[in-house]
């Protein structure tokens, strides 16, 4: 059993804001701190270290989340640590100010729209624990009204990010069961772990050690496709695993709802991600 094995295991999380929501912001912190504590009554945490990594959002934006940061201070297992940042050199950028300094066994970068199930993390520090050849592993993730989201990826092509991205909803029905490859649903919709070649960075949960010997993220990546890439340098220290008994709620959404600004973000990092690893058009 892993229970009474791994008591001292150590955990530090990276969650990067700017201008998030606060009240989702709020959720995901105490989800996480409510899994933490879960784990460590099971023996299978000890230390938890958050951070908070602010890319230049609003004055009072930051005056309001600092009410919140001072309900969670004080913490003798589970601290919470804010780091403002002056400017806003993308998500990448920003998990990877605290990357370098990192002494724990295991890492999670998390979304601050995600809400962790009450076992999550001992369920996944568990599977870590237990198999030294997984470098990551990818939650089952449920969406806010109750569906699956089908977040582990397969290699993409050109027209598959252009069809999900961008095209309405006839022309995706169209492509359906191309699309359901590339989500993986074949092998990510039951209760069987799985392989996969990307996972989302709305929730990584990784071998601290396996992180760090890949650099942590590209920083030419401002938005989008960060953790594709990622995963794919990722696979070199270890297997990428979708673990569905892991299990979160994810608030977010697509780059298609989010405005033209977000479109060009995605379509200039979908570019640069094909120019890095290889253009597969069809």
């Amino acid at each position: 059993m892993i229970d009474s094995i791994h008591p001292k295991t150590n955990l530090s999380v990276s969650i990067v804001l700017y201008n998030s929501p606060l009240e989702l912001v709020c959720s995901t912190v105490d989800s996480l701190r409510s899994s933490a504590q879960h784990a460590r009554d099971a023996g299978s945490l000890g230390q938890v270290t958050v951070w908070l990594i602010d890319n230049a959002s609003g004055t009072a934006y930051r005056d309001a989340l600092q009410a919140q940061l001072d309900r969670w201070a004080g913490g003798e297992w589970f601290d919470v640590q804010y780091s403002p940042q002056s400017t806003n050199f993308g998500f990448g950028h920003g998990h990877n100010t605290v990357i370098p300094g990192l002494a724990t066994d295991f890492h999670l970068v998390l979304n601050p729209d995600v809400e962790l199930q009450r076992d999550t993390l001992h369920v996944g520090l568990t599977a870590l624990c237990q198999s030294s050849d997984i470098a990551l592993l990818s939650p089952g993730v449920i969406g806010s009204h109750g569906e699956q989201e089908f977040l582990c990826k397969r290699y993409p092509t050109a027209l598959v990010l252009l069809l999900r991205g961008f095209a309405p909803g006839f022309v995706r029905r169209l492509f359906q069961r191309r699309l359901a490859s590339y989500e993986m649903r074949d092998l990510c919709s039951g209760d069987t772990a799985a392989e996969v070649e990307i996972a989302s960075g709305c929730f990584m949960l990784m071998r601290t050690a396996a992180l760090r010997a890949v650099g942590g993220f590209n920083e030419d990546f401002f938005l989008y496709f960060e953790d594709f890439d990622l995963s794919l340098r990722l696979a070199t220290q270890g297997r990428l695993v979708f673990d569905p008994t892991m299990r979160i709620v994810h608030h977010g959404g697509y780059a298609a709802s989010k405005g033209h600004r977000h479109r060009q973000y995605f379509i200039r990092s979908g570019v640069r991600f094909f120019n890095r690893h290889g253009w597969r058009f069809l």
